[in-house]
C-alpha cells in the first residue's frame, strides 16, 4: 500500500484499506467524507439525497443516546471527521458541560444554512444541470418517436 493518497481508489473489502483511505484523504475530499441526509422534505426541494454539513446547518440526532434531538451545528471537526450539536452534551463529574462529538451518518439535515454564497450558487447550478439534463432527455425520446413513425 502506498502513503500517500490516491485519488483513483475506489474501494476494498479490507478495514485497513478503509481506515487509511480516510486517514490520509485531503482537505477537499474530507469536506464531502462530512456530509448528512436530506429530511424528506429537503430531499424534494433540492432533488438530492445529502449534503456535506456546514456550520449553522439545522440537524437532528437519529441514533445513541440523544436520539431525536435537534439542533444547530456548533463545531466541525475534518480531522477526526465529527461534529458537534448545539444542545448535545454531557456534564462532567466536576460540573461542567462538554460538546459530545458526533457522525455524520447519525444525523440527518432538516434546514440548510444558506448564509454562504458557494453553497447557494452550487445548488442553483445543480438545477440549472437537472433541467438541461431533462431538456436533452425529451428531445432525444422526441427523435425516436419520429424514427420509429
Amino acid at each position: 500500500m502506498k502513503k500517500e493518497f490516491s485519488k483513483f481508489w475506489k474501494s476494498s473489502k479490507k478495514k485497513r484499506k478503509q481506515r487509511k483511505y480516510l486517514a490520509n484523504a485531503p482537505i477537499n475530499i474530507r469536506r464531502e467524507l462530512l456530509s448528512a441526509n436530506l429530511s424528506k422534505e429537503l430531499r424534494k426541494k433540492y432533488v438530492r439525497r445529502s449534503f456535506p454539513l456546514r456550520k449553522g446547518d439545522n440537524v437532528k440526532v437519529l441514533r445513541g443516546k440523544f436520539k431525536g434531538k435537534t439542533g444547530k451545528i456548533n463545531v466541525i471537526n475534518l480531522k477526526k471527521l465529527k461534529v458537534a450539536v448545539e444542545g448535545v452534551q454531557l456534564t462532567k463529574k466536576d460540573g461542567t458541560k462538554t460538546n459530545v462529538m458526533l457522525h455524520p451518518s447519525k444525523l440527518q439535515i432538516i434546514e440548510l444554512n444558506l448564509e454562504d454564497k458557494k453553497r447557494v450558487s452550487s445548488i442553483k447550478k445543480e438545477k440549472l444541470e437537472e433541467k438541461k439534463e431533462n431538456k436533452s432527455e425529451n428531445k432525444t425520446e422526441q427523435i425516436e418517436d419520429e424514427e420509429e413513425k
